[in-house]
């Protein structure tokens, strides 16, 4: 029988560094601007100005539907979020940032991409384009993975 040597499993050691990476930018957002984690993926969803349902946010950000719920009623409270009737399908509704959180939003980008690039200057530009590559390559494979499942 083989054994496994967790700190050599490539998906225990992702999830490590996901994990860092983070932690290394949520002290920014959690820090002055006091959002959960699932606050900021909504807010970092929705900062573009597109309307959304709370399903397509749960979506893009990868949470769940209660985790999701519960920022976004947060969000409201704190007037950060503003709800409205999908024309569309009566049952739905769309969420944009109030003025207050788009103002948060923009705020928040430039510190966050400004420590994105900090995380990432230890790669040369042919580096981060292999990696770019790689996280294609190993999507497109778990895809592949579970339809063939």
């Amino acid at each position: 029988m083989k054994s496994l040597n967790l700190t050599e499993f490539f998906p225990y050691q992702l999830t490590q560094l996901q994990a860092k990476v983070s932690d290394n930018i949520a002290e920014i957002y959690t820090g002055k601007f006091e959002l959960s984690r699932q606050e900021w993926r909504v807010l970092a969803s929705l900062g573009n100005g597109e309307l959304l349902s709370a399903k397509q946010i749960g979506e893009q950000t990868n949470l769940e539907k209660m985790p999701a719920s519960r920022a976004i009623t947060k969000m409201q409270t704190q007037g950060l979020l503003l709800k409205s009737t999908d024309k569309k399908d009566k049952r739905s509704s769309l969420l944009k940032l109030t003025e207050q959180g788009l103002s948060i939003y923009q705020q928040l980008i430039p510190m966050v991409l400004e420590r994105e690039q900090e995380l990432l200057s230890v790669l040369s530009v042919q580096e981060k384009n292999q990696l770019a590559e790689i996280f294609e390559k190993l999507t497109l494979k778990t895809i592949k993975i579970s339809q063939d499942f």
